[in-house]
């Protein structure tokens, strides 16, 4: 029904008349017709995000798992400027400075995860990002205060066997290309998609994995009246029926005060393992330089 923003436009509203005010300073717009099918509707693009569904069994996990989802290891890994600094490095030279924090998170979060899993190699692994169109809109543009979902999950594919031995340029190229392809048009492809199919399901794989940046949705904005949010996120670190299926990147504070992301990993415990030296591998520092990548068990 809403996407961060508009959640985070929602209770902000709330805020406001917590606060003493007699409405909200942006009047809700409900106008769902902005993004709705076209007539006739038509799909002009491939929507790999739907698709024929893995089994989830009574207990919630994927019957298809390769590991004991029973036994699950939960980690918060905190990225500052360092950390995003070291993952950097790990990019093209001539295109380093491209990427977004979110790009670099994704891509390295997508690689380690799939050489912690040790899926095989000719299977193809799934990284779905959220991509908000919120703004982008001109035909209609969305008016201010429209508080529905605006984002549309794009969907980069490679072999294991491929992502794992690759640099992590490999990776990022594929996550910048499948941010690319979600345009106003890929919007409007996916709206006729839901009227001609019926609401299809979403693609829950076995190699699925969904990251979501909500650094910028502005929950640290959000006040009741009692000042500005200690936190503002999931508040569990497992979203929806798969463990370990999506992850998000917050925006946190270390113990220090200093500012960077915070993401929640759930991953079957031999495989946390691996995934933690993984990581550690493409943080470690050149020489002269301190390392200062520190985990912390949580359950956020």
């Amino acid at each position: 029904m809403s996407d961060a923003p508009g959640l985070v436009q929602f209770m902000s509203a709330i805020g406001e008349i917590a606060r003493g005010s007699h409405a909200p300073s942006i009047p809700p717009v409900w106008e769902r017709y902005f993004l709705s099918t076209r007539s006739p509707p038509r799909v002009t693009h491939t929507h790999r995000e739907y698709g024929q569904q893995a089994t989830i069994d009574e207990n919630n996990t994927l019957t298809t798992m390769p590991h004991n989802f029973d036994s699950m290891a939960q980690i918060s890994f905190f990225f500052g400027c360092s950390q995003l600094s070291a993952l950097r490095r790990h990019a093209p030279p001539h295109l380093r400075q491209s990427y977004s924090r979110f790009e670099i998170l994704a891509s390295c979060l997508w690689k380690c995860r799939t050489v912690s899993l040790r899926p095989d190699p000719k299977e193809t692994m799934r990284m779905i990002c959220l991509v908000s169109m919120r703004g982008k809109f001109s035909d209609p543009p969305l008016p201010i205060g429209y508080y529905g979902n605006t984002f549309a999950f794009a969907v980069a594919e490679a072999p294991a066997g491929e992502l794992c031995r690759n640099p992590l340029g490999y990776a990022l190229d594929l996550v910048r290309k499948a941010k690319g392809e979600v345009t106003e048009e890929y919007m409007k492809s996916v709206a006729d998609l839901m009227a001609l199919t019926g609401r299809p399901d979403f693609l829950k794989t076995r190699w699925t994995y969904l990251v979501s940046d909500v650094t910028r949705a502005g929950f640290e904005t959000v006040d009741f009246g009692w000042g500005s949010p200690v936190y503002g996120g999931p508040a569990e670190p497992d979203v929806g029926p798969v463990p370990g299926l999506a992850n998000f990147c917050i925006p946190c504070k270390n113990k220090e005060g200093e500012d960077g992301i915070v993401l929640a990993i759930s991953l079957p415990t031999q495989a946390m393992e691996r995934f933690v030296k993984e990581l550690e591998s493409m943080l470690k520092s050149p020489p002269n330089e301190t390392k200062t990548f520190t985990h912390v068990m949580s359950a956020l």
